[in-house]
């Protein structure tokens, strides 16, 4: 198949498979990309995991040591929400300031996923489109003098390679949307089991202090055994 036969069958589609051409280069772009983002976050979530299931409490330093190791990734965005809930005097609000965390890194994980979603719709449709428009270029041979049934064939089967086109993009697409789909599922995943960790082993970094609460006015002497005191003060009355 040299350039020039695939340049007759782009002029005969109406132009449909250049932009085919595009959609195509702008899906292997995406998938190449994705591909790679995603899998650096699920190697990254599978250590950060087996590091926090090592140990049963964290503090401010380990806590530190791991958003070191973590800067570029949304991991790191977890731990130091963790680490200003602990600074700012909230662990017990841990879980919410964690779960906003997780939500705004969410929409970075999926970024571009859109892309493909569209393309995958997109390509059969173009290729329909394509397909069509040879097809009217086939059928206006029949109203030629002298035209040979050959050229309306060889034209029909031409105008298919459109919709084949379409449908190649299109199961391409799918195969690799519906991988890095799970991929990102999985790395949310990640996400709300380092958020359980966390929280589970700093449970302890901000002990609550519950104040003495008294009903109400106690008389009576005071001493060791004052509990007594105020109870037999009280039978007395």
């Amino acid at each position: 198949m040299t350039a020039d036969y695939l340049l007759h069958l782009a002029a005969g589609s109406g132009g449909i498979l250049y932009v085919m051409a595009l959609l195509l280069t702008v899906a292997l772009t995406v998938i190449i990309e994705r591909t790679w983002y995603l899998h650096r976050l699920l190697r990254k979530g599978d250590e950060l995991v087996g590091a926090l299931a090592g140990q049963r409490h964290l503090d401010r330093h380990r806590l530190e040591t791991l958003r070191e190791d973590s800067v570029c990734y949304p991991h790191g965005a977890l731990l130091c929400a963790a680490i200003e809930t602990i600074d700012a005097g909230a662990a017990d609000r841990m879980a919410d300031f964690l779960e906003e965390a997780i939500m705004a890194e969410a929409a970075h994980i999926d970024r571009r996923m859109w892309l493909l979603d569209t393309i995958v719709t997109l390509a059969p449709l173009l290729g329909l489109l394509g397909t069509i428009i040879g097809m009217f270029n086939s059928f206006e041979v029949l109203g030629r003098p002298g035209s040979a049934p050959t050229e309306i064939t060889g034209g029909i089967a031409e105008a298919l390679v459109a919709t084949a086109s379409g449908l190649f993009i299109a199961i391409v697409g799918l195969v690799f949307f519906n991988a890095l789909g799970n991929h990102v599922r999985q790395i949310v995943h990640h996400l709300e089991r380092i958020k359980v960790m966390l929280v589970n082993r700093l449970a302890d970094a901000a002990p609550s202090q519950r104040p003495l609460v008294v009903s109400g006015p106690v008389s009576g002497p005071v001493s060791a055994d004052g509990s007594l005191h105020a109870l037999s003060a009280a039978a007395r009355i």
